[in-house]
């Protein structure tokens, strides 16, 4: 026996909402979470679990990240720290001292508010942005 229309939409209009909800949610602003995955695959190397970094086996340090904005008074300089992670801005560091991830970083582009400006910016750039913000202290 087949079931009437009416009983068909009642199941398909909320299934419907969730995978739209789930479509959404991958355009949006990842969460810490999200970028907490990718820290610790990628970053904890140098900048330990923490983010509080410490001397590396060739004598360089690498840096606290929990003290980003303690250090840029205050804010929070999403624009320095996306440059830093995907391999661009490194100034005179070399690879060795903070690899590139550009490549890694790579994948659908979600809206990030930079200095007032959303900036389509690749997903798991996105996250790990989230996720520093999410560390910081007032302590540098």
């Amino acid at each position: 026996m087949t079931q009437p229309m009416t009983e068909k939409l009642l199941i398909a209009v909320p299934v419907l909402a969730v995978l739209a909800a789930c479509v959404a949610d991958q355009s949006q602003m990842p969460g810490p979470d999200e970028g907490a995955a990718l820290f610790a695959e990628n970053c904890t190397a140098c900048h330990d679990y923490q983010g509080q970094g410490g001397t590396l086996a060739g004598g360089q340090t690498a840096p606290d990240l929990t003290g980003i904005s303690a250090r840029n008074g205050g804010v929070f300089p999403r624009a320095a720290v996306l440059s830093k992670i995907d391999g661009y801005g490194h100034g005179g560091m070399t690879p060795e001292i903070m690899p590139e991830f550009g490549a890694l970083l790579e994948g659908d582009l979600v809206p990030v508010d930079v200095e007032g400006t959303l900036t389509p910016t690749p997903r798991p750039l996105a996250a790990l942005l989230s996720y520093l913000e999410s560390i910081q202290t007032a302590e540098g």
